[in-house]
């Protein structure tokens, strides 16, 4: 059981606050900090943090030793390779809409752009590892976010709600076709736009929401969403797009599962997020990188209806999962202190195991050996660690990130 040093990740979209206050650091910060990332991503792998202070990379430490690290189940699959990244994502301004491939998908378009001899690092890249990449947020402070297509009778009526003469005719297809077929339809129509319609289309349908928002609509929210996005991104054909999803509020303790093909971009708040260790991204808009709508129309999922919103199971006192079909990770959230009634809670793994102080402060112990992590320090636990007993004298919280079991 080793303390990590772990990476701040700077984007323009980041909090001068939310990390900083994690990590216990003077705020606000001179630039936006967007993610702490713990885990053994070649890109800012963490340091793991000696008893004598001294620190070497994960990524060396998997490497020397995978099946020690990892365990045999972990290793004999993945390698020498961590299959998970654990984040705090704390996010002022919207980001990117995109989507995550699958496995399959990945693996061919890796090596589709290999054969094709497109560099690794080039901007046009989709694939950057062969890999899949989904993911789960949990919200640590209210985090809003669109993810998923809306039912579209729904949609069609918040469409119609909207008086934007030049725009009618596209609301009208998906009304006529309310389905994954008209959704499709209709997505595509919208992202495929020439920039001289987007430039007399978005005006009217930005018009449009103030007066709704104005007149108290019903769909108030995503009416402000798009005047949000609309000034954020001016001239984008993602405004149009994300009329088309889910708007989703998380509250502390809430998450929500980003499957393969889920169309999703966070809008702010600040969560633990943890995803499978890929850097695959298909962008739609929002964004002034690269978007391959061939590809990203080959990777997304139309199907349609409500995200669902987890709470967490407790399956043990004090620890409450996160179910995902992954086999790349699993999260669990962990209650402990004086306001809990469970005591100290005991957490176990055959595999690799990251622990994350996210409130107060706990003592890990395992065997003879104990740490103290306070607010926003995190542990490392290989697969030879014995199981941990996690104790605290004042209300606290963790977040463990684990590979998944399949």
């Amino acid at each position: 059981m080793e303390l990590l040093h772990n990476a701040v990740r700077a984007y323009a979209w980041g909090s001068r606050t939310a990390i900083a206050e994690l990590l216990g650091k003077e705020v606000p910060t001179p630039h936006p900090e967007a993610e702490l990332w713990m885990g053994a991503h070649p890109g800012d792998p963490s340091r793991v943090v000696a008893p004598d202070g001294g620190s070497r990379s994960l990524l060396d430490l998997l490497a020397d030793d995978p099946e020690g690290q990892l365990g045999a189940r972990c290793a004999d699959r993945w390698g020498s390779r961590l299959p998970f990244l654990l984040k705090v994502l704390a996010a002022d301004e919207p980001l990117s809409l995109q989507a995550h491939p699958s496995a399959e998908q990945a693996a061919n378009g890796f090596a589709a752009e290999d054969a094709a001899g497109v560099p690794i690092d080039s901007p046009i890249r989709n694939y950057k590892d062969p890999s899949a990449k989904p993911e789960l947020i949990c919200a640590l402070t209210e985090f809003h976010a669109l993810a998923g297509f809306r039912d579209p009778l729904r949609t069609a009526v918040l469409l119609r709600s909207l008086d934007a003469p030049d725009f009618a005719p596209y609301g009208e297809l998906l009304a006529a076709q309310p389905d994954d077929s008209g959704l499709r339809a209709l997505f595509t129509t919208l992202i495929t736009l020439p920039q001289t319609t987007l430039d007399l289309l978005l005006p009217q349908v930005l018009d449009a929401c103030v007066l709704h928002v104005k007149e108290h609509g019903e769909f108030d929210l995503e009416c402000r969403t798009i005047l949000e996005l609309g000034e954020a991104y001016p001239g984008d054909a993602g405004v149009l797009a994300a009329l088309l999803l889910n708007r989703i509020v998380l509250q502390p303790g809430d998450a929500i599962y980003l499957p393969a093909g889920n169309l999703h971009a966070y809008l702010h708040g600040t969560g633990v997020e943890i995803l499978a260790n890929s850097d695959n991204v298909l962008r739609c808009g929002l964004t002034p990188k690269h978007v391959d709508v061939p590809e990203l129309m080959r990777v997304l999922d139309f199907g349609f209806g409500d995200m669902p919103v987890q709470t967490g199971v407790e399956t043990s006192p004090g620890l409450w999962m996160y179910r995902t079909p992954c086999p790349e990770f699993e999260l669990s959230r962990i209650e402990v202190g004086p306001s809990s009634s469970t005591g100290d809670v005991r957490v176990d793994h055959t595999g690799p195991q990251i622990l994350l102080c996210t409130r107060g402060r706990a003592r890990v112990t395992t065997g003879r050996q104990s740490l103290v992590l306070d607010r926003g320090q995190s542990v490392w636990l290989s697969a030879q660690d014995p199981a941990a007993v996690i104790s605290a004298d004042i209300d606290t919280q963790l977040f463990r990130a684990t590979a998944g079991v399949e």
